[in-house]
């Protein structure tokens, strides 16, 4: 899954047709994304880290595809000669990468309702790394929100009789990702920036399937033709959603965005819950429970803010 980033909002006319656009490719990117399990499950025998290495690999092939199509080799070119752009994706590259590689290891083992809790948690994550990155100052509706979030971590480590590891890794490996991705800000678009974050992985990548193949043998083209079909998918089953979520965002507001956010993390942990049938002891649900009372709590003050912004624009002299 990739960061945020910035909406512009449309113009008067036209405004109605492009928010349903965009909350269309909205809900089509978070969708994608909230049934990936699935995905993922159809693709055993392979392992977490063949699927990795497929994912990475067959993304780059995509989005080179989508560079030559569009004939946007230009501009990715002069991105390539910023030195700290090529640096500052490098380490993008690293945090998704533990990123994909617990989400998949999740997936492939029956923990997509702690995964989900990763995502769920991630945007409390995201402001609390703002707190202590960027220094910037809570006020008290978003510190109820943390406070309430680190009790649900609690309640769950109890109830696991460990923390919650897998759904920590995923909070704050996309936590960190979305930081990085904003401070490169606009200048590196969907597409160019997962085609420099795999380039920076495809070594990797290449070495995790020489293992593969030394180790327990790799699963490309032996299963099935359904199987390999499904593998060499990835690339696309990887650009597309985030092809959708970037026009997205260049449609709605991020009020919206905001909201829409949750559907990804509900809808796989309604597979986990109902397709999978993970068990839900009572600690879990308490847990998951005091999460959405967070996630409430941090909505309210987003809606808030935003009234707040708009009263005060409206106030302003022209």
């Amino acid at each position: 899954m990739s960061s945020r980033s910035e909406t512009d909002l449309p113009s008067a006319g036209p405004r109605h047709a492009l928010s349903r656009s965009g909350l269309a490719f909205a809900v089509s990117a978070y969708g994608l994304w909230g049934f990936l399990p699935i995905y993922f499950i159809a693709l055993e025998p392979a392992g977490p880290i063949e699927i990795v290495a497929w994912r990475v690999l067959l993304s780059l092939v995509f989005c080179a595809i989508l560079i030559a199509a569009t004939r946007a080799w230009r501009p990715f070119a002069l991105l390539l000669r910023d030195r700290r752009i090529v640096l500052i994706m490098g380490l993008a590259g690293a945090l998704i990468f533990i990123n994909w590689q617990t989400y998949v290891f999740a997936a492939l083992t029956g923990q997509v309702v702690e995964a989900a809790l990763g995502y769920f948690i991630n945007p409390i994550v995201t402001v609390f790394l703002g707190v202590l990155v960027l220094r910037e100052r809570l006020n008290a509706t978003q510190w109820t929100a943390v406070g309430i979030s680190i009790v649900a971590v609690i309640v769950l480590g109890v109830g696991y009789g460990q923390l919650p590891w897998i759904a920590l890794i995923l909070a704050f490996s996309f936590g960190f990702y979305g930081l990085i991705k904003k401070r490169v800000g606009p200048r590196v678009d969907a597409v160019a920036g997962l085609t420099l974050e795999t380039a920076w992985l495809a070594p990797l990548a290449v070495a995790q399937l020489v293992f593969v193949a030394m180790t327990t043998g790799l699963t490309m083209g032996t299963v099935s033709p359904w199987h390999t079909t499904l593998l060499l998918l990835a690339g696309a089953v990887t650009a597309v959603p985030l092809l959708l979520f970037a026009a997205a965002s260049r449609r709605l507001p991020l009020v919206y965005m905001g909201f829409i956010q949750y559907f990804a993390p509900f809808i796989q942990f309604l597979v986990g819950v109902v397709v999978l049938q993970e068990p839900m002891p009572l600690e879990r649900w308490i847990g998951f429970g005091l999460v959405w009372v967070a996630l409430l709590v941090l909505t309210f003050d987003l809606v808030r803010g935003m009234r707040t912004s708009r009263r005060a624009a409206a106030a302003e002299p022209i």
